[in-house]
């Protein structure tokens, strides 16, 4: 729907073909968060309803739009400028603080923090760069954020219960896995057997001393993410 103020810019422009790019541009901007380069790529009810808003009765207009592309590049700028929308690149930084905070925070997964990361850039009129940039971005905070966890978790432990873990993964005489592997494979027997071997696992876990390990440098949302993790 467009109102006063954008019948106002659209106005501004001279000829259909260049009211209905313009406004076509805004919805598309509005709606995206980012510019098509080719218009012919917004659906024809979404360019029918434009051009009745606009009383423009050739739709066909569009194609000499098209055909010059300093104007839709002059129409990028202005609605840029009149809206206040904000490049990617400045505020580039200020995303990645929030996207770190975050995962820090709540450990959620990629798709999670894109999806956040695309609501925090539509909210403040950002224009949104390639998928592939963003996802990039997300993956390699998310990498430092996860290597950050371990860093710290890893400092927490007395060098008496570094060894016990390091011993996890030696492979003791006559068996063909590590300790670590051995406790990491789920019990699949639904049985008194398999609810007897669990409690033996559990116990073997408990005796490693590890439960005392103070964990007030994590995140509490963390620690419980980590917990269900190791149950399962």
């Amino acid at each position: 729907m467009l109102d006063d103020a954008d019948r106002l810019q659209i106005s501004k422009r001279r000829g259909e073909a260049n009211r209905l790019g313009f406004a076509l541009q805004l919805g598309v901007v509005r709606v995206l968060g980012t510019f098509l380069t080719d218009l012919n790529d917004v659906p024809v009810v979404a360019v029918d309803y434009v051009a009745d808003e606009l009383k423009i009765t050739d739709r066909s207009c569009l194609r000499a739009y098209a055909a010059r592309e300093k104007t839709r590049l002059e129409h990028e700028w202005e609605i840029t400028r009149v809206y206040g929308f904000v490049e990617f690149a400045s505020v580039e930084a200020e995303l990645t603080r929030w996207i770190d905070d975050r995962a820090w925070t709540t450990g959620e997964g990629p798709k999670a923090l894109f999806d956040g990361a695309v609501g925090w850039l539509r909210e403040r009129l950002v224009l949104l760069p390639g998928v592939s940039v963003l996802a990039r971005l997300v993956a390699r905070v998310r990498d430092e954020v996860m290597q950050r966890l371990w860093d710290v978790l890893a400092g927490m432990l007395t060098a008496r219960q570094a060894r016990l873990l390091k011993a996890l993964l030696e492979v003791p005489a006559g068996a063909r896995h590590a300790d670590l592997e051995r406790l990491r494979k789920g019990i699949t027997t639904v049985s008194g057997k398999g609810m007897v071997a669990a409690l033996d696992r559990v116990a073997e876990v408990a005796g490693l001393g590890l439960g005392a390990v103070a964990l007030d440098g994590v995140p509490q949302r963390r620690i419980v993410e980590l917990a269900r993790w190791g149950m399962a």
